[in-house]
């Protein structure tokens, strides 16, 4: 699938176990034992969860019970999947407790958690001169069909074929890691496959980390489209059968025709107000930040991203989200 770890797939690349007792896992020891993985934890939490927000409180708690566990590390122990380990325990029992999986989603709209990733921090898990190990984030593994697919799996599916099929570990290495057996991994695999390939959209089978240039001449003509509004361009640039969500709220628009209300909001001469849009990036795909200065106001202020997903050059489906996680995508609150 689209993540790959360079050199070699197994969670022993690199031989990061260090040479130390466990009496000598200091405070300073442990901040750099564990710092060169935080990003990768955290894209592991946030795939488990599909919320950022919840992968932020993820990573620390696992970063606290590794703290607090750390007279378990010993010489020779593989500092990776001793952390992953810890990790996905701490998201297992964040699932089991909250016990959340819609039984039939029709959209993005059934998944209220549900949150984009942004690209800037994907890219640091570029392999690097420092770590060429480091694992590559591809479009097939990120993209927010993939999170949400996975969100319909039982918590222990959903963590065995992450790390089997995203990460690529054995199913000995993903056994010992969740403290089962081979057969039963085995079996939560197949499950897990069954279950995505019956509800998730065909998957982009390319590995790419970055737009593409029609993604990105699409979301320039988007960005202009909305600044400049165009509704004839606007049709000619979506699809008849565009879907758009906006997730926590509970509401689907199917089809250009359904779309007539947003638009008037937006752009009709009673609207919000006047439009800025910055091109970005989200779960590896284009995406909008868009910033509204209401009628009679001076400033443009942060109001929501719009996430892209496009289908024989038009636009097929935008998610669209609140504006909380414009810090996470370096985007200024205000433009001027």
């Amino acid at each position: 699938m689209g993540v790959t770890t360079r050199g070699t797939r197994s969670h022993r690349s690199g031989r990061e176990s260090r040479t130390m007792s466990r009496m000598d896992l200091a405070q300073d020891d442990f901040a750099a034992l564990t710092e060169r993985y935080r990003r990768e934890l955290h894209v592991h939490c946030y795939r488990m969860l599909g919320s950022f927000d919840e992968a932020d409180d993820l990573l620390q708690e696992t970063l606290l019970r590794a703290w607090t566990k750390r007279d378990s590390f010993y010489a020779g122990t593989n500092v990776r999947a001793w952390l992953y380990r810890i990790a996905t325990n701490a998201c297992l029992d964040l699932l089991r407790r909250r016990a959340r999986r819609p039984e039939e989603p029709h959209s993005f709209a059934d998944l209220p958690w549900l949150q984009p990733y942004p690209d800037r921090l994907l890219d640091e898990l570029a392999p690097s001169a420092e770590r060429p190990d480091a694992v590559v984030v591809g479009r097939e593994t990120i993209e927010l069909a993939f999170i949400a697919a996975i969100q319909l799996l039982p918590a222990q599916q959903r963590a065995v074929l992450v790390m089997r099929d995203v990460i690529g570990w054995s199913a000995a290495e993903t056994a010992e890691i969740l403290d089962t057996t081979v057969p039963a991994v085995t079996s939560a695999l197949q499950r897990a496959r069954t279950t995505l390939r019956e509800r998730r959209p065909a998957p982009d089978h390319t590995a790419r980390t970055g737009l593409s240039a029609d993604e990105r001449d699409l979301l320039r003509r988007y960005v202009a489209l909305n600044e400049n509004p165009d509704p004839a361009g606007m049709a000619e640039l979506a699809r008849h059968d565009i879907r758009v969500t906006m997730p926590p709220q509970p509401v689907c628009y199917d089809g250009w025709g359904a779309l007539a209300p947003l638009q008037e909001l937006a752009f009709g001469s009673d609207g919000l107000g006047d439009w800025r849009l910055l091109p970005t990036a989200a779960n590896r795909l284009p995406a909008a930040a868009c910033y509204l200065r209401a009628r009679g106001g001076t400033v443009f202020e942060a109001f929501k991203l719009d996430v892209l997903r496009a289908e024989d050059g038009r636009i097929a489906e935008i998610t669209t989200f609140a504006p909380e996680l414009f810090p996470a995508f370096g985007l200024p609150a205000a433009l001027s």
